[in-house]
């Protein structure tokens, strides 16, 4: 697995990270969790040294899931988890990114992923009730008290990543980018790229619909996020098939799959891009870090890129009231 550095902090982590939240969280019933330790390990054999987590993924319980799965080899691979929400009673009840509130709940974070330091520590959603540079502030303590050693953003805007760096240099900001959701090109890309930031891609499958899995007849529990999400319609699924017809075509040609198309065509946008595909099956965690051996030329990007602007894509990414939690 090739290497590449997030940001100007020279945080060094595998070109393709693993997120962990499917595993616990979002799409469907938590899986056996001896299962997914093994998953997590066989990631790490592969070369996989990035994983990605939550406490609100459960919650606490996927935190504690990566916690006990990275505990024989803390020292050579980098964590990643987020702050940013109020949990009572087992549910997330609205954004809380007080300085006071951050500084509480990374003594949790700390505990279930059973380590002295978080590696990469993102803020999971802005709070638009505490100004960015206070949540700066009180992540920049964590530092100088040796609790974490880098921090990002999850979502947010240009003008709130701004004001964040200017007080303390972000290492990476994360958000979803894919051939189904390219809206980073517009300004996020090249705001991060001029500061020097490096960029996390979440769901850089679609969330699994990329890969060719589903059709117009696909069907989602109620405890499935995509269930609620407008892209995930019968509707929408059919519209869409053209963008998965599309990455196929190439796939075939390459002697690759959809999935490692899709990777390697993020891959291939910038060097500072890392993104986090997740899986439950060992199968598919082996064919996505295949992703990193696709070559794609410029030419072939370029084709990618001019095909698939051709496509309306139905479906907003997100239902109202969770759209209105992104790019503040």
């Amino acid at each position: 697995m090739k290497k590449r550095i997030l940001g100007s902090s020279n945080l060094e982590v595998s070109a393709i990270g693993l997120g962990c939240m499917g595993m616990s969280y979002g799409y469907g019933p938590a899986k056996d969790k001896n299962e997914m330790i093994a998953l997590i390990r066989k990631a790490f054999d592969q070369g996989v040294t990035l994983f990605d987590t939550a406490e609100i993924y459960g919650p606490y319980v996927n935190e504690e899931l990566v916690g006990e799965a990275l505990e024989p080899i803390r020292d050579k691979v980098v964590i990643a988890t987020k702050f940013g929400f109020n949990i009572e009673n087992g549910k997330e009840t609205g954004v809380n990114s007080r300085p006071e509130h951050i500084k509480q709940v990374v003594e949790g974070s700390l505990k279930r992923l059973k380590t002295e330091v978080i590696d990469l520590y993102y803020q999971h959603r802005v709070d638009p009730s505490v100004p960015i540079e206070d949540v700066a502030g009180a992540v920049k303590d964590l530092i100088v008290e040796g609790k974490v050693k880098h921090w990002g953003l999850s979502e947010a805007g240009v003008k709130t990543i701004r004001r964040a760096h200017a007080v303390l240099p972000l290492t990476a900001v994360q958000s979803e980018y894919s051939l189904w959701w390219r809206r980073p090109e517009e300004e996020l890309l090249p705001t991060l790229e001029e500061l020097k930031v490096g960029f996390v891609p979440f769901s850089p499958l679609g969330k699994g619909y990329l890969t060719g899995s589903f059709n117009a007849n696909s069907k989602f529990e109620g405890n499935d996020f995509r269930s609620v999400l407008p892209r995930f319609t019968q509707e929408a699924l059919e519209a869409n098939q053209a963008i998965v017809d599309l990455i196929k075509q190439i796939a075939d040609e390459k002697n690759a799959t959809p999935a490692q198309i899709a990777l390697a065509w993020l891959l291939a946008q910038k060097s500072w891009i890392v993104p986090i595909p997740g899986t439950t099956k060992p199968h598919r965690l082996q064919e996505n870090l295949g992703g990193d051996n696709v070559e794609l030329t410029l030419e072939d990007v370029k084709m990618i890129n001019e095909a698939s602007s051709k496509i309306n894509l139905k479906g907003d990414r997100y239902p109202e009231e969770l759209e209105k939690r992104t790019g503040l």
